[in-house]
């Protein structure tokens, strides 16, 4: 018995100090390049800061990004009072949150779905739809 409650109370207090923290790119008002490069990554403040934010600068020399740890209030305030600014055109600016590590750097490419995945959905969707009609032939009891 002694044991378990042993157990049990390193393991409340081994998951206690377990800190949540994110890893963003930073960087300020960097033009053309936008900074998603080693040399930009920056371990943020563990449980305070627990969003990358990105920001996006239409300016007349061209696009501007700045990026950063952030809190996720202070972000989502951000982001949604900039929201009507965020038009894509001359002074637009854009500020976008996210919650994974690196999110704020360059937009991953969707891979493209193969012929078999493809097929496969195929045939899953043909299997439910065959067992659906089976259902609905069965008599009720």
């Amino acid at each position: 018995m002694r044991l378990l409650v042993f157990a049990t109370l390193f393991g409340v207090l081994l998951d206690a100090g377990d800190a949540l923290q994110i890893q963003c790119y930073q960087c300020e008002e960097m033009k053309h390049n936008d900074c998603s490069t080693p040399e930009y990554i920056v371990n943020c403040t563990v449980n305070v800061q627990d969003m990358c934010q990105k920001e996006v600068l239409v300016k007349p020399d061209g696009i501007h990004y700045r990026k950063s740890c952030a809190s996720s209030g202070a972000c989502l305030i951000a982001s949604s009072g900039y929201q009507q600014f965020c038009t894509g055109r001359l002074n637009s600016v854009c500020i976008s949150c996210c919650n994974t590590p690196l999110c704020n750097g360059p937009r991953r490419k969707r891979p493209v779905p193969s012929a078999a995945a493809t097929s496969g959905n195929q045939l899953l969707l043909l299997f439910l739809n065959s067992f659906l009609l089976l259902l609905t032939l069965l008599p009720v009891t």
